[in-house]
């Protein structure tokens, strides 16, 4: 009775908790947030100041008592209490039109494929002392699939590679189950940490996250450019302290990309190799789909293509096929409860 009641006034949303962004979708309305996870905690008071956009213009800006920090870290929580206020901060976002004690949503939340009971229990217990009235868990590679509009409940068979900042997720899914999956942790944020350990060992030179990423953005590639690019890095001499800037090429970049593109495509065709071959068959036919920012990488489609002698398709916008799905889920989580994760706590309340 009470949940029918709150459900009056509550808008169910689907999130796709990244560890890079946080997409938030409205039941009736589509993706309204997308901000960056980052929350600014001041250390002396334990005081939250700022949460996603505001608080990544702080990242590497703020005194030493003032820490912007991700409370994700491989696409699970790192730190409880902060997750938790920034989903209170992004639930109470969508619901400002209404009174806080009236703030009873239920909640589909994208997690990886490969954590833990206990990641997942945390997931859930974060959101609902968030404010959520029920939270149901997807797995990440699913969501997407279901974003990117594969067929998941049909019998044949569909491949997923979603590569979001903090996990890549590889997954085989046939009749609303996933048949085969693998989940790395290597992804975007690895690949800037490619950036900045080249820039280091190469130019003698210490970048920023925020600066690598940028550099990854502007001229990172996977497949050689018919046309070369080149891009600016700017950071800290390691020899004499002072500022220097360097100018890196998109041959460079792919060099500084290899260790991680490698360690993702061979788990790609790792998975192939493990699929029985009624699933290979409708795979070689639909082809691999890819979705996630990491997706974006110049040439990298070509690079899979090669590898795996199969057909690459990068989803309509990549960035959004996990909150997508979440939300497709949400719009009727009674005829979609079966691609949910089991829990004994992911009832769906008639």
């Amino acid at each position: 009775m009470f949940n029918g009641f709150y459900q009056r006034f509550s808008k169910d949303i689907g999130i796709d908790l990244g560890t890079a962004n946080t997409l938030v979708y409205v039941k009736g309305k589509g993706i309204v947030i997308n901000e960056p996870s980052v929350v600014a905690v001041n250390q002396r008071t334990k005081q939250i100041l700022a949460i996603g956009s505001e608080a990544r213009s702080m990242v590497g800006r703020t005194p030493p008592h003032i820490v912007a920090t991700r409370p994700l870290v491989d696409g699970v929580i790192s730190d409880f209490e902060v997750t938790e206020a920034m989903l209170r901060y992004f639930i109470d976002k969508v619901h400002s039109q209404t009174y806080p004690f009236l703030r009873r949503p239920r909640v589909v939340i994208g997690i990886p494929s490969g954590v833990t009971e206990v990641e997942k229990r945390a997931v859930m217990d974060a959101a609902i002392n968030a404010g959520a009235a029920k939270a149901y868990l997807i797995e990440e590679p699913m969501a997407a699939a279901i974003g990117a509009r594969l067929n998941v409940q049909d019998a044949s068979g569909s491949m997923i590679v979603d590569i979001g900042g903090g996990t890549t997720e590889i997954a085989v899914i046939s009749l609303g189950g996933i048949v085969i999956s693998r989940s790395l942790r290597i992804a975007g944020d690895e690949m800037n940490e490619n950036i900045v350990q080249y820039a280091r060992e190469n130019f003698n030179l210490l970048i920023g996250e925020r600066t690598a990423e940028e550099v990854k953005i502007k001229m990172g590639s996977a497949y050689a450019q018919p046309q070369p690019i080149y891009a600016h890095m700017r950071g800290r001499d390691l020899v004499t302290g002072l500022p220097k800037e360097v100018v890196i090429s998109d041959t460079q970049g792919r060099e500084a990309l290899l260790k991680s593109l490698k360690v993702i495509v061979n788990n790609i065709k790792a998975v192939i190799e493990e699929i029985p071959p009624e699933l290979i068959s409708d795979i070689m036919r639909q082809g691999i789909v890819m979705a996630g920012g990491g997706s974006l990488l110049r040439g990298l489609d070509k690079l899979v293509h090669d590898a795996t002698a199969m057909p690459i398709m990068v989803a309509e916008d990549p960035l959004t096929c996990v909150a997508r799905g979440c939300g497709v889920v949400v719009e009727d989580l009674e005829i979609l409860k079966d691609v949910l994760v089991p829990t004994e706590f992911a009832k769906i309340p008639r």
